[in-house]
């Protein structure tokens, strides 16, 4: 019952964040598109990890910082719209799965064009 609560946690601070966060002024955080792809929150509910995917050209370590400095104000809005003893503390992590989702994708394109080019040599190589 506890981990159903706890998704059910999970699930809310990540909607919430997913409006905050655009809202965020710090011209670091606005840089690119952010994402969040999850949310991990500790039993006590003391720290959530906060997944992020990020489009386009970013600076990672000024998001971070940026980040960093909007946390208190996140933390505030979410407390306030979230009714929980304890407001966790946001720790921002960077989410590469899409990104290696789309690096494997392209690779697999690769291999499949040059296997389909070697089938189109064997067929000519054939016709002779």
């Amino acid at each position: 019952m506890a981990t159903n609560r706890l998704n059910r946690i999970n699930e809310d601070i990540q909607r919430e964040l997913s409006v905050l966060i655009p809202r965020v002024k710090d011209p670091r955080v606005q840089q690119g598109m952010v994402t969040i792809t999850g949310v991990e929150t500790t039993p006590d509910l003391r720290y959530a990890k906060v997944y992020l995917s990020i489009l386009g050209e970013v600076n990672e370590k000024e998001l971070r910082r940026g980040l960093r400095s909007a946390g208190p104000w996140l933390r505030r809005e979410l407390g306030s719209s979230l009714t929980l003893r304890y407001t966790p503390e946001l720790v921002f992590e960077r989410d590469r799965s899409i990104e290696q989702g789309a690096k494997l994708t392209r690779l697999i394109d690769e291999v499949m064009a040059g296997e389909n080019r070697e089938e189109a040599q064997e067929d000519e190589h054939d016709a002779e």
